[in-house]
């Protein structure tokens, strides 16, 4: 797969996977004000869920700015060759990836107050809880796959291959959130 390592910027995918995850916690909020009756740390799990999605509406402008930033770097390096161009656009390349794993980091986090709610909130609303999970773990894996494209070699990248774990768990718990239907 040829991404950003050969120079191909990769469009800033990274902010519609935030603007899921965003959603998938604006759900849990949701979800959380209707479990107070249900569940003494409601509350708690309030906070949380407005947190999580301020913080992954901030990372759709952040995915924006580093793609834009890549951009800008792999224009000023044009010219260079080998690893003077690699040394300019070194620091930009970096922010491509470390973006996509704080919105990972994020959906992994709504995938677990997911659990939670599921688990201790309103019975009710078991549907919305196993979406919003279901939701931030199809972001998790989109932002693996922006990692992927984004790092110099996939195969030896230990940021790629904790991603796609966490990722795999957070796809294993939403799956297991899923209602039985009959």
């Amino acid at each position: 797969m040829e991404g950003l390592a050969s120079d191909k910027p990769a469009p800033a995918s990274g902010s519609a996977a935030a603007a899921v995850v965003a959603a998938a916690a604006a759900l849990l909020e949701k979800s959380a004000k209707l479990s107070t009756k249900h569940w003494a740390g409601a509350a708690g799990a309030l906070d949380q869920a407005y947190a999580l999605r301020l913080r992954s509406e901030e990372l759709i402008e952040d995915d924006v700015e580093a793609y834009l930033g890549f951009v800008d770097a792999k224009r000023a390096a044009k010219g260079l060759n080998g690893g003077a161009r690699k040394q300019a656009v070194g620091a930009a390349r970096e922010l491509t990836i470390d973006v996509p794993i704080l919105i990972l980091g994020a959906a992994s986090q709504v995938v677990e107050l997911a659990e939670q709610l599921t688990q201790r909130g309103n019975p009710n609303l078991i549907a919305d809880e196993a979406i919003a999970a279901l939701l931030a773990s199809a972001a998790a894996e989109a932002c693996v796959t922006l990692i992927a494209c984004n790092v110099e070699d996939p195969s030896d990248d230990m940021r790629l291959a904790e991603a796609r774990m966490l990722a795999l768990g957070a796809r294993v718990r939403a799956l297991s959130l899923r209602p039985e239907v009959s």
